[in-house]
């Protein structure tokens, strides 16, 4: 079980990002929460095996259709032992 922390820039707020990182988080197993920041980000947190998380941070590179993605900046942490995911209220 790992855990990371993503913060991702760019045109990512409005375009459905949540929504989508939810359903890619469900499908791969993964839980966590995902949530914008009031600086235009999106922050979200990823718990689960190595492969399943690993696919989570690599879709955050791009996201869904419509966002743009100018960064993301990766933060391991340690595990909590989520279940689930949620979209959480902005920060």
């Amino acid at each position: 079980m790992i855990r990371r922390r993503v913060v991702v820039t760019g045109e990512v707020q409005g375009v459905y990002y949540r929504d989508s990182c939810r359903q890619q988080a469900q499908a791969a197993g993964v839980a966590g929460w995902v949530r914008n920041r009031p600086d235009r980000t999106v922050e979200a947190v990823f718990e689960g095996t190595p492969d399943g998380v690993d696919r989570l941070v690599s879709w955050t590179k791009h996201g869904p259709e419509l966002a743009i993605v100018d960064g993301v900046a990766v933060f391991e942490e340690t595990p909590e032992g989520l279940s689930g995911f949620d979209i959480h209220p902005t920060a």
